[in-house]
């Protein structure tokens, strides 16, 4: 039994790296575990819980926005969705493009569900957060979360930005206690720059995922893992909700976490760059290095490049 009251996570991490298809399958793993789960969306495209709805539910500030901002004229089933698994679904949608701030979004889905007496009906609520923003606004949150965890890949921009998500941890760590659960690999061949950078910033590593076709593919077909091996009948695909599975267990145990100290700029981009040049690896592939993956360019050895700290982090 959580000794948390109401667990909150808060997922994270680098625009497309996977954050949403990994949310929507760690909540079904909770669900599977018995509790009940809450997946915000907190993402202006409003397409978190697509795999668990099957459509694009209406937004928080849609509804309120329909109602005139008057909240008592809000129910619980107008912006609350059941999802595959038993998982209630939100989403907070977000202000016009290039006007508002989406930490004031956040702020007013937390409010209407607290005023609908929904906040605290949940084991587990889960924020699923844009890309790797990390203003005020979008780590907003951060101030209601108990762990945050952070999704990435084994190349540079992704760990780049896990680095800079790990800052606001510890920056929001100092007014509420807020921990870093530890990082997720999401379909990456190697770890060892994962590797790298835990070692020389301590954080945990929760689970690597496999490159496997199938957790994209499950995005595309508007499907969770958890579903797709049901409707599929696929027992192979139940290999891979495991990995979800062992994550919702790690977090059920409400680890001890930390409040990570993170790399300067230029630490990072010398250990990162020093990982390249020395280890003779390729680039070019899109999961684990800098390039878009082509299959036909001629992949580039850490040699060929200049990996050169730049002169403004001198």
């Amino acid at each position: 039994m959580l000794k948390i009251r109401n667990m909150k996570l808060a997922v994270y991490g680098k625009g497309g790296i996977g954050k949403s298809t990994t949310s929507c399958n760690i909540s079904i793993a909770l669900a599977k575990r018995g509790k009940k789960v809450l997946q915000i969306g907190c993402d202006p495209k409003h397409d978190s819980t697509f795999t668990l709805t099957g459509f694009l539910i209406p937004t928080i500030i849609d509804t309120l926005q329909s109602k005139d901002y008057h909240y008592e004229d809000v129910w619980p089933e107008d912006v609350i969705y059941q999802g595959y698994g038993n998982v209630d679904c939100v989403e907070a949608g977000g202000p016009p493009a290039g006007a508002g701030c989406g930490g004031y979004v956040v702020g007013e889905t937390v409010k209407l569900l607290k005023e609908l007496n929904a906040f605290y009906e949940y084991d587990v609520i889960l924020f699923d957060v844009l890309g790797d923003v990390v203003c005020g606004g979008f780590a907003a949150p951060l101030n209601y979360a108990d762990y945050c965890i952070i999704v990435t890949d084994n190349g540079f921009d992704a760990l780049f930005a896990a680095n800079r998500i790990a800052a606001s941890v510890r920056e929001k760590a100092r007014i509420h206690p807020l921990r870093l659960a530890g990082l997720i690999g999401n379909r990456t061949v190697k770890r060892d720059l994962i590797d790298k950078y835990v070692e020389a910033c301590p954080m945990p590593v929760l689970e690597i995922l496999p490159l496997i076709d199938d957790i994209r593919i499950s995005r595309v077909k508007g499907q969770t893992l958890f579903s797709l091996s049901s409707s599929e009948h696929d027992s192979s695909l139940l290999y891979i909700c495991d990995f979800y599975l062992n994550i919702a267990d790690q977090l059920l145990t409400e680890p001890e976490g930390v409040v990570p100290r993170e790399l300067s700029d230029k630490d990072l981009f010398t250990l990162l760059s020093d990982f390249y040049y020395t280890s003779g690896q390729t680039i070019g592939q899109n999961s684990d290095g800098f390039g878009k993956g082509n299959k036909n360019h001629e992949t580039a050895t850490s040699s060929e490049i200049n990996f050169s700290v730049p002169d403004f982090f001198l």
